[in-house]
């Protein structure tokens, strides 16, 4: 068979032109696209998080921006004037004979109170209930439904409710208990009242993340513990406690951050009684900014808060690393 002229010379003459013996190859045809694929490649994950880093911007960056702008000067809303006053606010908070320093640093304690209280409580207590909501038996899901349905209610529902029950002349926990017992108005009771008002209202929450967290652990680990002779108390220990490890690092996290940011319960059923010593920070913020109309003190507040709950966060994750690389 014959060759024409040229033919393979000239696909094999370094001198020609690239690609000219080529020019019908895929390779070819798809460069100049994939050269511009290449180009546009870096725009494409920027033009996907463009949405959601405009609302980020609008409704996070912009509000913590402005409320520290605000809490560097005397903000009242109904004044026209708002001198800038520097780190005075944050001063004051720290300032023991200072009014909103003492006042601060009350609500501060209320705060931890509550927190140290509550969080072992809606930590432990949701983590036995999953344990026995993952058992198998008849009517299961009706208890996982009566354990979860307090958490639906909303905060006004839940105080108005226990505040009515709680009461120390009419409340019905006094009638049937048989009590004289102030549950709002004196201590230490006002404490065991929000404390559990407060377990009773979000212990299904942390019920159904720890349900979730058991059902994701792979039966056969504890097949294979039965197997090698494990007791129940051991299969717990090494099987299902390190398995929930990201579980409970996100439940403590969350219910810290929760418990710390209490409010409503205090102003619902206590309001703040006895002398303002279950007024929590995020309750004496609100009273700050929105009654006395102080809005740059609020703010420092709020950024003190912040601080101390970010430390917070910050051991709980520390923790949970270190114990995770023993």
């Amino acid at each position: 068979m014959s060759v024409p002229a040229g033919a393979g010379t000239a696909a094999r003459d370094p001198g020609s032109p690239a690609g000219a013996g080529t020019a019908g190859s895929p390779g070819a045809a798809a460069s100049p696209g994939a050269a511009r694929v290449r180009r546009m490649r870096p725009w494409t994950p920027w033009a996907f998080l463009a949405p959601y880093l405009l609302l980020f911007a609008v409704f996070m960056v912009l509000p913590i921006g402005f409320g520290f702008w605000t809490s560097l000067h005397e903000w009242d809303i109904n004044v026209p004037a708002k001198p800038f006053v520097g780190l005075s606010n944050y001063a004051e908070l720290f300032d023991p004979s200072s009014v909103d320093g003492s006042r601060f640093w009350t609500a501060m304690k209320a705060t931890g109170i509550f927190t140290v209280f509550s969080v072992p409580l809606l930590i432990v207590l949701p983590l036995l209930v999953a344990l026995l909501m993952n058992g198998r038996f008849r009517g299961r899901n009706l208890y996982r439904a009566v354990y979860f349905a307090p958490y639906v209610l909303g905060v006004a529902v839940v105080g108005l409710l226990w505040r009515f029950l709680l009461d120390g002349n009419i409340g019905l926990v006094n009638h049937y208990l048989g009590l004289d017992v102030q549950w709002t108005t004196d201590l230490p009771w006002a404490w065991v009242a929000l404390v559990g008002v407060t377990v009773w209202w979000t212990l299904g929450l942390n019920s159904v993340i720890f349900l979730a967290g058991l059902q994701d652990i792979p039966r056969e680990l504890y097949e294979a513990a039965m197997v090698d002779g494990a007791g129940a108390r051991h299969r717990f220990r090494s099987i299902t406690l390190p398995g929930l490890r990201p579980v409970t690092l996100f439940v403590v996290n969350s219910t810290i951050l929760a418990s710390a940011n209490m409010f409503g319960q205090s102003y619902l059923i206590t309001v703040g009684a006895p002398a303002d010593q279950t007024k929590t920070a995020i309750y004496l913020i609100a009273e700050t900014g929105l009654r006395q109309f102080d809005m740059g003190t609020a703010s420092a507040m709020s950024f003190v808060l912040a601080a101390f709950l970010m430390v917070a966060s910050g051991l709980v994750f520390g923790a949970f690393r270190n114990r995770q690389a023993r």
